[in-house]
């Protein structure tokens, strides 16, 4: 009998390598693995990196690739770091990514299931130990107004619960980020509330290190909790919200807004008949759909975290 369960997926406790090396860890994503809210000598660094330090044990460390792009959507990574990644022959890979689907007019929890259900098999098949993570809606963090937060938090919910249901299907280490009470303390957020800033992002390496420890997958000591950088005064704060912040909304508009508008003339019409029910059971019959497809073998998730 190989190292596959009864459906079929690799059992990643099995894995075994008949040369020790050391640990290769590759970070797949968009910005929030890139990361966006955590500069470092002119670059970026993040959680996936703060984490990748703490994996090796002394005199060992991980081998550690980062792939994630600021924007990518889950067709990205599917199609562009995923080969990338398969190549790099990994031990461990974080796969968190979603959110930038949620912001687009082409947002279809159909394909998005299917390709994250294609990721996660494409890299389990080569017995590499997957993370992933649930994370809170942008709505939510942008503080929109009901009618625009309330259907980018279906969608969220719907990807969250995706995320659920391949983590069980694929044995990966999950973090639930979605709920919890680092989601309102600003401290963790940079200037633009959608990002970590570094304390956030120490936070979930933290909490990934935490995960992987328990499975004897952590060999050196978890990152510190405290930043290591001074804090983005107020004026550069200001700034990248005038520049970066700027250049980001307006790519949005074009994209985002004018389908975001639709959506909460919809939602309004719903509730002024006091029908919004409906939408949450076209979402949650979309969902269950989507999940039928590519999940059969575990129970079905619903719309929670």
């Amino acid at each position: 009998m190989d190292a596959r369960g009864a459906t079929g997926v690799p059992n990643l406790r099995a894995r075994t390598r008949a040369v020790p090396r050391a640990t290769r860890f590759v970070a797949l994503g968009d910005s929030l693995t890139e990361g966006v809210g955590d500069p470092v000598g002119g670059g970026r660094r993040g959680w996936a990196a703060l984490l990748a330090a703490g994996i090796g044990g002394p005199g060992a460390p991980a081998v550690f690739r980062n792939l994630a792009v600021s924007g990518a959507l889950t067709k990205d990574v599917a199609e562009s770091q995923t080969p990338a990644a398969l190549a790099f022959d990994p031990d461990i890979a974080s796969v968190v990514v979603g959110v930038n689907d949620t912001l687009r007019r082409t947002f279809d929890i159909a394909d998005l299931a299917l390709r994250l259900d294609n990721v996660c098999s494409a890299l389990a098949a080569r017995n590499a130990v997957l993370l992933t993570a649930c994370l809170p809606d942008p709505g939510a963090m942008f503080g929109l107004p009901a009618p625009l937060a309330r259907p980018l938090a279906r969608r969220q919910r719907a990807v969250n619960a995706v995320v659920h249901a391949l983590s069980d299907r694929y044995d990966a280490v999950h973090l639930h980020a979605a709920g919890d009470a680092w989601v309102a303390d600003r401290s963790m957020w940079s200037a633009d509330r959608l990002h970590p800033g570094e304390r956030g992002h120490r936070m979930l390496a933290r909490r990934f290190h935490e995960l992987l420890a328990a499975r004897g997958l952590a060999q050196g000591a978890a990152p510190e909790a405290e930043p290591d950088q001074p804090r983005p005064t107020r004026a550069a704060s200001l700034l990248w919200l005038a520049t970066a912040g700027t250049g980001w909304m307006a790519r949005r508009c074009t994209d985002l807004l004018p389908q975001l508008l639709r959506l909460a003339g919809v939602e309004v019409q719903h509730w002024a008949r006091g029908t919004s029910a409906r939408l949450d059971r076209s979402a949650e019959h979309a969902l269950l759909s989507a999940l039928a497809v590519v999940s059969r073998d575990v129970p079905l998730a619903t719309m929670g975290e």
